[in-house]
């Protein structure tokens, strides 16, 4: 089956991001107390540290699928925890044709990206993301704008957060030369993704201006696989977003993204290219 990504509607009537939060945090925590436990009791039983648990119970931290799971089964809590964490993916700050995958996101054991449009949402600077959304059209508000880079910075801890996902990015080379910006937000960009790709589970790869044709030129795509290692795949246009499920379409992208690695630089050459482009010997 090939999904469009539901409309799960705008406006005033979407919680904002801190209040969804706090209240899933607050039904956590009434269950938990129901039990008897504690959070030093509670958090083993799930898998999880104490620290998480209170941040979640806080609302300060975005809950896991399996925290959501593994919570609904140990406080056998007839469904409501499950049901209150649907609400957590209607997120101010991400296309409403996003969510859907942002929040296959958070389970992902495996996540690949190919981009030819611009530097991944995930490795962007706030100065790059800030400069997307200043120049987009129609024009957003200040509100709007600090929205979108809020929930853009929260993803962006998906790398820091989880050292045994698997990522790999590649990314055509036009679109690191392109000074989106300027100069000095675009080096700022290149020395954040130079460190950031310096982690062991996460390569990079840069598709050479001078390869005449790859395997990608239908366009950017995205693919992961979660813990039960069924894979995903998702593909974004202009103001629309198509996640897809179908596994005979996603082995057919898997193929692609598979010949890709081999027609891109290696990770070693992309990092001296990058490195290149920033002027350091």
């Amino acid at each position: 089956m090939t999904d469009e990504v539901p409309d799960e509607g705008a406006g005033g009537s979407e919680p904002e991001a801190s209040d969804s939060l706090k209240a899933f945090g607050e039904v956590v925590k009434a269950f938990r107390k129901r039990a008897g436990l504690t959070q030093e009791r509670f958090a083993p039983m799930v898998g999880y540290s104490v620290p998480t648990v209170a941040s979640i119970e806080q609302g300060r931290r975005l809950p896991s699928v399996g925290f959501v799971e593994k919570s609904e089964a140990v406080l056998d809590a007839f469904g409501v925890i499950r049901a209150a964490a649907k609400h957590l993916a209607r997120k101010p700050g991400l296309a409403k044709w996003f969510r859907q995958w942002a929040k296959l996101e958070l389970q992902a054991v495996t996540l690949y990206t190919y981009e030819n449009r611009l530097v991944p949402g995930l490795l962007q600077t706030p100065a790059y993301a800030k400069t997307i959304f200043d120049k987009r059209i129609p024009t957003l508000d200040d509100d709007e704008i600090e929205a979108r880079i809020a929930a853009r910075a929260e993803r962006k801890k998906l790398l820091t957060e989880r050292p045994h996902t698997i990522y790999s990015f590649i990314i055509e080379e036009h679109v690191l030369r392109r000074r989106t910006g300027g100069p000095q937000v675009m080096s700022q960009q290149i020395d954040h993704i130079v460190d950031i790709c310096a982690r062991r589970n996460i390569d990079l790869q840069i598709m050479p201006q001078s390869r005449e044709h790859h395997a990608g030129l239908d366009g950017p795509m995205r693919l992961l696989e979660t813990p039960e290692n069924k894979w995903y795949a998702y593909c974004e246009g202009q103001e629309n977003g198509l996640l897809i499920s179908d596994s005979k379409v996603v082995s057919i992208l898997q193929k692609r993204y598979a010949r890709m690695r081999a027609q891109a630089l290696s990770v070693e050459d992309s990092l001296s290219l990058l490195l290149e482009m920033r002027g350091t010997p």
